[in-house]
């Protein structure tokens, strides 16, 4: 059974925030940020007027609803980005932009996994922070299915191959699991 949230409402988004480090004056790329923006708004306010948060998803509507969305709370620090993320600098930010990158719930919609991951490691400065939560490989009565369903193990192999340190991980919720890594070089 599919989720068409994508499981995001089953976070907590201060919790995983807390997790990957965003604080005031932060710069945060949310990769895949979805129609609601679950991520985008508390991150907002926690890396304030000195802070930026990009939105960065795909699909052209759910950037008009949080550019609306943000512009109607008075949010000035929140950017939004259309980009692929399976292409090769397709956020179309510059290398080593952003201090926490957040992949949530997006490795299993992509086809091209590797390049998702190589696009949030490219994005992160030396020392920074990058978030991956997705589904649990075992099935579940929600979320995505199976086949769709990506290994934290094999996510975990590749970022550490790419200059990445897997420095902790935790259970986000009982359908997800949490990876965080810091980057300790350049992508290979």
């Amino acid at each position: 059974m599919e989720n068409s949230s994508g499981g995001n409402q089953l976070l907590d988004p201060q919790a995983v925030l807390a997790v990957s480090g965003v604080k005031l004056g932060s710069r945060v790329a949310d990769l895949g940020c979805g129609a609601v923006g679950h991520f985008v708004f508390p991150a907002s306010q926690l890396v304030g007027k000195s802070g930026k948060v990009y939105a960065v998803d795909i699909r052209a509507t759910v950037l008009d609803g949080i550019k609306r969305r943000a512009h109607l709370a008075g949010l000035e620090n929140i950017q939004v980005l259309r980009a692929n993320l399976e292409n090769n600098k397709g956020t179309g930010l510059p290398d080593g932009s952003a201090d926490v990158a957040m992949l949530i719930n997006v490795l299993f919609q992509n086809d091209k996994r590797e390049e998702v991951l190589r696009e949030a490691l490219r994005v992160v400065k030396p020392g920074g922070t990058r978030l991956v939560i997705d589904w649990r490989s075992e099935p579940s009565v929600i979320g995505p299915v199976a086949e769709r369903r990506v290994r934290s193990e094999g996510v975990a192999r590749f970022c550490q191959a790419q200059g990445a340190e897997l420095v902790k991980r935790f259970e986000p919720s009982k359908w997800h699991f949490g990876l965080l890594f810091k980057k300790i070089n350049k992508p290979r």
